[in-house]
């Protein structure tokens, strides 16, 4: 499996320690017995979600809620639809949105606009991986695991044609997995 990455941006070890850390910030900031709701955006959030919820030493709640926006290919260009929705309640709530990678920041902006209409008593971001030079969308984050390249990456939770989520780090596929997995992939 291993075969199929080109390189590795994130080894396991610094995802661990890096999601330790932001564990202790979140509980940090959210001591006092606020007792917030991590939602987690599927799929790709699952297991940042899983290792960050490990590490905050607060009392917390867990929700989810899955997007679709992929429309083939490598890129994310679409529509952004909502395809599970929360289970509880968020209104008067501390929510922190929980992601896996921001890129272009349309889902996350679709999410934080449909949060934001539930009026939750606050609402943050936290996301595992950032890709800031893909930026379209505005949108505020308040923890950031890591800033990476404007490449794909596959890994931890991230997925390349619903497989590879189970690497223990992020990488960049081989142009040989694309082009097997998602076909020969036209060049601007």
């Amino acid at each position: 499996m291993h075969d199929d990455v080109a390189r590795i941006l994130v080894d396991g070890d610094a995802i661990q320690r890096r999601i330790a850390e932001l564990g202790a910030v979140i509980s940090s900031d959210y001591s006092g017995g606020s007792r917030p709701i991590l939602v987690c955006v599927l799929k790709g959030a699952y297991m940042f979600l899983s290792d960050l919820a490990r590490h905050i030493t607060i009392p917390h709640e867990v929700d989810f809620m899955a997007t679709s926006t992929y429309q083939g290919g490598l890129d994310s260009r679409g529509v952004v639809r909502l395809v599970l929705d929360l289970k509880a309640n968020i209104v008067g709530r501390h929510v922190l949105l929980v992601e896996d990678i921001v890129d272009r920041g349309g889902t996350i902006n679709y999410l934080l606009r449909l949060l934001g209409e539930r009026q939750p008593a606050s609402l943050r971001t936290c996301t595992l991986l950032d890709k800031p030079s893909r930026r379209e969308y505005p949108v505020q984050l308040e923890y950031i695991g890591f800033e990476i390249p404007d490449e794909f990456v596959i890994g931890y939770g991230l997925d390349i044609d619903e497989t590879y989520r189970n690497l223990p780090f992020v990488g960049v596929p081989t142009p040989e997995l694309v082009e097997r997995l998602l076909g020969p992939i036209a060049t601007e």
